[in-house]
């Protein structure tokens, strides 16, 4: 059989999962919502990937990134947990070898990483306004009555580009109705939200960041030719956008849970197999007592057995797991 290496990503408004090959080449590559319920978008993304692998393939070792990575790893029996920082920068140098600026948006928060020489030396995230992200996007498009995938055609097709105050979600709503009421066209208020976006992003998550050519923009926005437009604009080149674009955090744990399983010898998965997908998983949490730091301890409960503890500062529950 021939080896496959898995990564999932799990944030929380999508769930990736990539099989890659004894090459590197991806196998198999599945993009999901996460919905508020990461175990079951990971079960779901699971019978997915088994699907579209077919028999023939055997996963040889398991990697997870993301928000959620600690319960990722534990729900699937992950051999690597990383941070998504490391995962996006490993999948932008595989893709784009030269790359020394990655921009990458996703639904609920956005990151820009710098990199010299292959290594990163710097990074931002932006995690608290929502000005910069896909889900700012989307409910704007809603408001519109436009869908979020006509949304780049329509910038495309401005004259005229509308200035957004786009540094807030709420002062950018109020600055669209506004400019609706005052008979701008539909097509020049789109090009200037995402004009606002990509404007907002780079003077709040890239301050005081040296953003040099090449550019990666990655994540699911950079699906819209619209931001990629305004990104052109601002920055003076064109941004380059992986094949893989929507998944490159899980191609990166893909990629160094492979190398990890290959310099080790004698290396056994954890894996739980995709009958993962099938059982039966609990979540639910206590405030401990025992000190006066009443840790919020989250419990994993698998077929109705306690699988994992975490969230305790003294490890007083999570070394039982």
């Amino acid at each position: 059989m021939e080896a496959g290496y898995l990564g999932i990503d799990v944030g929380s408004v999508s769930t990736n999962l990539v099989v890659i090959g004894p090459g590197t080449e991806v196998l198999a590559s599945v993009y999901i919502r996460t919905q508020g319920d990461p175990i079951g978008a990971i079960q779901r993304g699971l019978k997915m990937v088994a699907e579209e692998l077919g028999d023939g393939i055997e996963i040889k070792a398991v990697g997870t990134t993301g928000s959620a990575r600690h319960l990722a790893g534990v729900v699937v029996g992950a051999d690597l947990v990383k941070n998504e920082i490391t995962a996006h920068a490993v999948a932008s140098i595989h893709s784009v070898p030269e790359v020394k600026t990655i921009f990458e948006i996703g639904g609920q928060d956005s990151k820009i990483i710098i990199l010299r020489d292959g290594i990163v030396t710097d990074f931002a995230m932006n995690t608290v306004c929502a000005a910069g992200t896909g889900s700012f996007l989307e409910h704007q498009a809603s408001r519109l009555g436009i869908p979020i995938e006509k949304f780049g055609e329509l910038a495309l097709a401005a004259k005229n580009p509308v200035r957004i105050a786009g540094r807030c979600t709420v002062f950018a709503e109020s600055d669209m109705i506004h400019k609706q009421q005052t008979g701008h066209r539909v097509e020049d208020i789109i090009a200037g939200l995402c004009e606002a976006l990509v404007r907002n992003y780079l003077n709040n998550v890239g301050k005081g960041k040296e953003l040099l050519p090449p550019y990666v923009f990655q994540g699911g926005v950079a699906a819209n030719t619209g931001i990629r437009a305004a990104f052109a604009k601002f920055l003076g080149f064109e941004p380059i956008i992986p094949q893989h674009y929507k998944v490159m955090g899980a191609l990166g744990v893909a990629l160094l849970v492979k190398e990890e399983a290959e310099r080790r010898p004698g290396f056994v998965t954890a894996f739980r197999g995709f009958a993962a997908s099938e059982l039966r998983y609990q979540v639910g949490s206590f405030e401990c007592e025992g000190c006066p730091n009443r840790c919020e301890v989250v419990n994993l409960r698998m077929e109705g057995k306690n699988l994992a503890y975490w969230g305790d500062r003294c490890g007083k529950w999570s070394n039982l797991s």
